[in-house]
């Protein structure tokens, strides 16, 4: 599977959304990212296909596989948020930033700022 921004924002989202609800449905992915339904769709086939989610129909879940990259990505974009906060950055500047910065930072940078907020 290629690993984009597309997908990494779709595994993020399914994932806070089931930490909120107990059933993820793709009209919830939708409005959280702004796109329409046959695009979630679209995206859920190829999260399917990658074994990243299975769907019954109605509810979207992440697997095992799925979850460990999902909160992989959701912890980049914490620990991101935090350090732009930390240097001086606005909270909405840094939520923002770290959106896109998630995607595209290298394992070592991220290891360096983790070690600098002394995580």
């Amino acid at each position: 599977m290629n690993y984009n921004q597309s997908t990494e924002d779709y595994l993020e989202c399914i994932l806070l959304l089931s930490r909120e609800n107990e059933f993820v449905h793709r009209v919830d992915v939708a409005r959280k990212t702004g796109v329409s339904q046959p695009a979630v769709q679209k995206a859920v086939k190829i999260l399917q296909s990658g074994g990243y989610v299975e769907c019954d129909g109605m509810h979207i879940y992440l697997t095992p596989k799925g979850e460990k990259y999902a909160i992989g990505i959701f912890d980049r974009h914490c620990t991101i948020t935090e350090f732009l906060q930390k240097i001086g950055v606005n909270p909405a500047d840094a939520e923002a930033d770290a959106c896109k910065m998630e995607h595209v930072i290298s394992d070592a940078s991220f290891e360096a700022i983790k070690k600098f907020l002394d995580r």
